[in-house]
């Protein structure tokens, strides 16, 4: 990894995290200048999903093994993308199948406040990110059992969905922005994900597609069946190379699935 080492590229691109500075022109800058921006939504947040999938647009084998699909240059771009954000947002899913820090320890940078969204207060607190690290939010549902807090974190009562499960994605980001957590990292898996998306939630969704076949396993995202291929989610990208993976920079600006309207 070249992440902790100096590179002034990335320096610049610090420097304009919290609009010190205008970022560098080209290269990381032009990758990450989108998600430095001032937000336009109602909410006052800006929102990055991010997958790292197959080819075949799995995300983790049929057991949830799913480290690493992406290659060291999307690992170093994730903790990247955790440094430039407020808050990095992953399900209970991905804390029990992978027991992540969410730290930015890969590169420079400070490391975001980590949010677990627990719709039922499953996860126990042997977690790492309920024993160590930078502050820690477990969002559950305001009828979930459990007290105030769960080793380290503190716990947020919110609604549920009630029409596609889960939490309330508009009250998760209201919430956020309430406690000055308005860049958004949504890491994943691919439920979480999902659920941003189907929610009209997400301003921009970061893919990294690894030159791997699968053929089977979870895949990248769950969202009603369509119909036709009219149905089906349009949009522009912007294709960058992350050796050996490939990385699809999309601009969502809230846009919702025509299947979740």
């Amino acid at each position: 990894m070249d992440g902790l080492q100096a590179i002034p590229e990335w320096e610049g691109v610090l420097a304009a995290r919290d609009g010190g500075a205008a970022p560098p022109m080209g290269g990381l800058g032009a990758l990450f200048a989108p998600l430095l921006a001032p937000p336009l939504a109602a909410d006052g947040c800006l929102v990055i999903g991010r997958l790292a999938q197959t080819l075949d647009g799995r995300i983790a084998t049929a057991s949830g093994s799913s480290q690493w699909i992406g290659g060291e240059g999307d690992i170093l771009h994730t903790h990247r993308l955790r440094a430039l954000c407020d808050a990095v947002v992953v399900g209970a899913g991905t804390i029990r199948h992978d027991d992540p820090r969410l730290t930015t320890r890969e590169c420079i940078g400070p490391d975001p406040v980590r949010v677990v969204l627990d719709t039922e207060r499953r996860l126990s607190a042997e977690y790492r990110v309920f024993r160590e690290g930078p502050p820690t939010l477990l969002l559950a549902a305001g009828d979930a059992p459990g007290g105030d807090r769960l080793g380290i974190a503190e716990v947020v009562r919110l609604p549920r969905d009630p029409a596609h499960g889960g939490l309330s994605v508009p009250a998760i980001l209201t919430a956020l922005a309430a406690r000055g957590l308005r860049r958004i990292f949504v890491e994943g898996g691919g439920v979480t994900v999902s659920r941003f998306l189907a929610a009209g939630c997400l301003d921009r969704l970061h893919v990294t597609v690894a030159p791997v076949l699968l053929g089977s396993g979870i895949p990248a995202f769950t969202l009603p069946e369509a119909a036709r291929i009219a149905d089906g989610l349009r949009f522009a990208w912007t294709v960058h190379a992350l050796p050996p993976d490939v990385l699809f920079d999309i601009a969502l600006d809230r846009v919702r699935p025509g299947v979740c309207r």
